[in-house]
C-alpha cells in the first residue's frame, strides 16, 4: 500500500514517529522534520502497515521491541509468512505465485458509537477482524457535546478511512447497528447531494461528516460492502465496538488510539450503556 496523509495521521503521534517507525519506514529519525513529506506514496506492506499502527504512541525502546516480538508471534501462530523490513532479504524471492484460499485476506469492521446523555460526552469504536486472528481494536472520536448520530456517523467514518487504506483484494464487510448512519451515507445522501446537500423541512444534521463519508463510500463502493448489524445482541464485533465507543467517554481521546488487551472476554466484560 502507499502512504497517504490519512495513514500517516493514524500512526503518527504528537506529530512525530518513533525509532521502530522510523526504522520500518527507512527514515532517518534524528531530528527529521521533513519526515510527512518523505513518507508520503512510500510502499509499504500489509504486515508493516499493521506493525506502524501497532506501535503508535509514546513507548520505551523495549517497549517497542516487544511489540513487534509479539507481532511476529501472532503472525508465526497463524502460519504468516512476515514481509517487512525486520525480516532477511531472502524473504522477497520465497513469495509464491499463487496463494490458497487460506492465505486470502478477509476483512471484516464493527463499528459503533455511544453517548452519555443526548446530547453529552460522545465516543465511538471499533473492531477489526482478520481471518481468524484476534481482532484489533480502536477507540476515540470523542465529542464533548456530541449525540448518538454523530457518535454512530464518527464510526462509521472511521470504518471507511481505514477500508481505504486496506489493500485486500477481498470485498471489506462493515457493519454497523445504526441505521441512521448507513442510510445517511448509503441512500439518503444521493437525494441531498442532488438537491444541492439540502432537505425538505429544516437542515441536515451533521453535513460536513455526511459529505466526507458519502465521498468516501462513492470511491469505495467496489471495495466494500455495509451491513446492518442487531445492536446489543450478542455479535461479538458489535459488542466489541460499543465497549471500546464507551471507554472512549472516559479517555476523552480526539484521535484514534489502539486499545491492547489480553482476552476478549475482558473487553466484553467493560462497562456498557
Amino acid at each position: 500500500m502507499k502512504i497517504d496523509n490519512n495513514f500517516i495521521q493514524l500512526i503518527s503521534h504528537k506529530n512525530t514517529l518513533n525509532k521502530e517507525q522510523f526504522k520500518i519506514l527507512g527514515l532517518d529519525s534524528q531530528e527529521n522534520e521533513n519526515w510527512k513529506n518523505e513518507a508520503l506514496e512510500k510502499e509499504v506492506s500489509r504486515n508493516d502497515a499493521n506493525m506502524l499502527m501497532l506501535l503508535k504512541g509514546e513507548l520505551s525502546l523495549k517497549a517497542q521491541e516487544q511489540i513487534i516480538k509479539n507481532y511476529h508471534t501472532v503472525l508465526e501462530f497463524n502460519n504468516i509468512k512476515p514481509k517487512s523490513v525486520y525480516e532477511i532479504s531472502e524473504v522477497k524471492s520465497e513469495i509464491k505465485n499463487t496463494q490458497t484460499n487460506d492465505d486470502e485476506e478477509f476483512i471484516k469492521i464493527y463499528c459503533d458509537g455511544a453517548c452519555s446523555g443526548n446530547p453529552g460526552n460522545a465516543g465511538s469504536g471499533l473492531a477489526i477482524y482478520s481471518n481468524k486472528k484476534n481482532p484489533v481494536l480502536l477507540y476515540g472520536a470523542y465529542e464533548e457535546e456530541g449525540t448518538n448520530n454523530i457518535a454512530e456517523l464518527n464510526a462509521l467514518h472511521q470504518a471507511l478511512i481505514i477500508a481505504k487504506q486496506t489493500s485486500s483484494e477481498n470485498i471489506i464487510s462493515i457493519f454497523s447497528d445504526s441505521k441512521y448512519a448507513i442510510d445517511c451515507i448509503t441512500t439518503w445522501a444521493f437525494g441531498w447531494k442532488a438537491n444541492g446537500w439540502s432537505k425538505k423541512g429544516g437542515e441536515i444534521k451533521n453535513l460536513e461528516l455526511i459529505k466526507e463519508a458519502h465521498d468516501l463510500f462513492l470511491r469505495l463502493k467496489d471495495k466494500i460492502e455495509i451491513k446492518h448489524v442487531k445492536g446489543h445482541a450478542g455479535v461479538e464485533g458489535n459488542e466489541l465496538a460499543d465497549r471500546m465507543a464507551v471507554y472512549t467517554i472516559k479517555a476523552k481521546n480526539k484521535n484514534f488510539e489502539f486499545y491492547s488487551y489480553n482476552k476478549i472476554e475482558e473487553v466484553l466484560s467493560m462497562k456498557s450503556y
